[in-house]
């Protein structure tokens, strides 16, 4: 296949062009990395526009699961349970989602596995949640296993020491090294899990938010972004398919409720509030991202971002508040400025 002399370039168009309606200027976005800082410049990929802007994330606490099983058929059961209803700690007492999958060289037994992570605002809401969920989840499953996924991790929270007692006494202590773990008899034999395991600090809610002419042109782009994020290591994407449809604002009319209805993202709406959707756009999707940190965070907007792009989809935005409540800001047009070579 030939090359492409424009693969990996970002298109920006000064007001001269879109006045005169003339092709858009092709640039490196080294070359024009201040401009594209300082919102000179709008800048496009394959068409699509990347609005200046920013996402605004915050700090969150997580533990890293490694978990196996004795066939990839067990080993997706249990994940799906373990990490199911766990889409926004709006209403879940968790996020998670499955970070990466693991061959048997890679695991603790050397059978099938995974990592799993979990994040909530606090240590505490991260033990609660995992513990939870290992007994409800994973124990309950066929052949699986639990193993800490952040041995060098100095924050450390109890799991099998709170699950051991639903052995009624008849569990088993073992220790390996400097490991401890519990065997706990189940009607298949037995359920091997990690004394304790590691938290650490990570960040929640990186995002970006893609606008498309019609909904076929923005499901697509939204999996194109899943697809991609997916490679990077140390960030879930811990929504339905890695996709929000019903993304939320703080607040409501309704007292109540802690978060509403993103409204100005509604298309529907588009007549009777003010909007924040690309003249064109008739769909919308977000995509959030938690990870173990700003790195991993921002590999993944950027590579989702630049997946994401592409016909039907004219505008990739993100959402925020005004940078008064998140600690960390991924600005959009930064983040493409440092993927140049």
């Amino acid at each position: 296949m030939a090359s492409n002399p424009q693969a990996g370039k970002i298109r920006l168009l000064s007001a001269e062009d879109s006045l005169a309606g003339s092709p858009a200027l092709t640039r490196s976005p080294k070359a024009l990395r201040h401009e594209t800082l300082e919102g000179i410049l709008p800048v496009q990929i394959r068409g699509t526009e990347i609005q200046d802007t920013f996402a605004e994330a915050f700090r969150m606490w997580f533990a890293r699961l490694v978990i196996t099983a004795e066939d990839d058929h067990w080993l997706q059961a249990g994940l799906q349970e373990a990490t199911g209803y766990a889409t926004s700690v709006i209403a879940c007492d968790a996020e998670a989602g499955v970070e990466l999958l693991l061959d048997q060289t890679q695991t603790p037994d050397g059978r099938p596995g995974a990592a799993a992570l979990f994040f909530g605002f606090s240590k505490e809401q991260v033990a609660a949640a995992v513990s939870n969920r290992t007994g409800q989840c994973l124990m309950t499953c066929p052949t699986l296993a639990v193993f800490d996924g952040l041995p060098e991790a100095p924050d450390r929270i109890p799991l099998g020491r709170h699950i051991r007692f639903f052995g009624d006494g008849y569990q088993k202590s073992k220790r390996i090294g400097s490991l401890r773990y519990w065997r706990i008899p189940v009607m298949e034999g037995e359920f091997l899990v990690q004394d304790r395991v590691g938290v650490a600090k990570g960040v929640g809610g990186g995002n970006f938010i893609l606008q498309a002419v019609d909904q076929p042109a923005a499901l697509a782009a939204a999996r194109r972004a899943v697809e991609a994020i997916a490679g990077v290591p140390g960030v879930i994407t811990p929504f339905p398919g890695g996709v929000v449809r019903s993304g939320s604002k703080v607040g409501s009319r309704y007292k109540k409720l802690v978060a509403s209805t993103n409204h100005a993202y509604c298309p529907t709406l588009a007549g009777r509030v003010e909007t924040a959707l690309h003249p064109e756009a008739n769909c919308a999707y977000e995509i959030v991202i938690d990870g173990r940190d700003e790195p991993c965070v921002a590999q993944a907007m950027r590579r989702g971002i630049q997946a994401a792009c592409g016909p039907g989809v004219v505008r990739i935005s993100a959402g925020n508040y005004g940078g008064k409540l998140g600690k960390f800001h991924f600005h959009l047009h930064r983040l493409l400025a440092e993927a140049a070579p």
